[in-house]
C-alpha cells in the first residue's frame, strides 16, 4: 500500500507533505508524557508488521494494524503512523521520501476512522473492533484509488481494492481478537 516517489502526482505530494506536517503537530499537540511510551510501542509495532509479506492475488501484501492504532492510540495515531512510515521508507525504501505525506497521510486516515469507529459506544465492542480494523485498512486502499485515479492511472488500480478487501477482513479478526486480549489483561489501554 506504500505508494512510491514519482508514481503520484508532484503537486498532491507536496501538499500531503505539508499537511501530514501540520496533522503531527495538532494530533502530537499537549501530549502526556505518559502517552509517549504507548506511541512509540505501537509506532514499532507498524513498523514490524509492514515487515512480512503475504503473496496475494499476483501481488504481496502485508498487515497495517491501523485499527488498532486508532483504538490504542485515539488521535495520537498519526505521529506513529508518520514516524513508521519514514522508517520504512528510509530503511527499506517502503515507498518513498518524497512520499512520506502522502503515505502517512492515506494509513493515518485509516487509525483516524478506526478511532472513530471504535468511539461509537452504542455498538457492542467486537463489532467496534472489527468495524475498526476494516476500516483501518480500507480507508486507506480508497484514498490510494482516488490518488492514483487524480495522476492519471487506469481503472485497474480498483483491482487492489479487492486484493485488500480481504486483507480488510483479516485485520478486523486481529482486531477482534486484540481488543479482547487487552481486556481481559491491560483494560486501560482502551480508553
Amino acid at each position: 500500500m506504500h505508494i512510491s516517489d514519482g508514481i503520484i502526482d508532484a503537486n498532491i505530494s507536496i501538499v500531503a507533505n505539508v499537511v501530514s506536517v501540520g496533522l503531527i503537530y495538532v494530533s502530537g499537540k499537549n501530549t502526556s508524557v505518559q502517552e509517549i511510551p504507548k506511541m512509540g510501542m505501537m509506532g514499532a509495532a507498524l513498523f514490524i508488521a509492514s515487515l512480512i509479506h503475504f503473496p496475494m492475488a499476483g501481488t504481496s501484501v502485508h498487515l497495517g494494524l491501523f485499527g488498532i492504532a486508532g483504538i490504542i492510540l485515539g488521535k495520537r495515531a498519526f505521529p506513529a503512523v508518520f514516524t513508521a512510515v519514514l522508517f520504512q521508507s528510509l530503511i527499506f525504501q517502503h515507498g518513498g521520501l518524497f512520499s512520506v505525506g502522502i503515505n502517512s497521510l492515506n494509513m493515518g486516515a485509516g487509525a483516524f476512522a478506526a478511532w472513530m469507529a471504535w468511539r461509537m459506544k452504542i455498538l457492542p465492542d467486537p463489532v467496534r473492533a472489527v468495524l475498526a480494523g476494516l476500516l483501518g485498512v480500507l480507508i486507506p486502499v480508497l484514498l490510494m484509488s482516488v490518488e492514483f485515479q487524480l495522476s492519471g492511472y487506469g481503472r485497474g488500480i480498483l483491482y487492489l481494492f479487492s486484493v485488500y478487501l480481504v486483507v480488510a477482513v483479516i485485520e478486523g479478526a486481529i482486531s477482534f481478537s486484540a481488543v479482547r486480549f487487552m481486556q481481559k489483561v491491560k483494560p486501560e489501554l482502551l480508553t
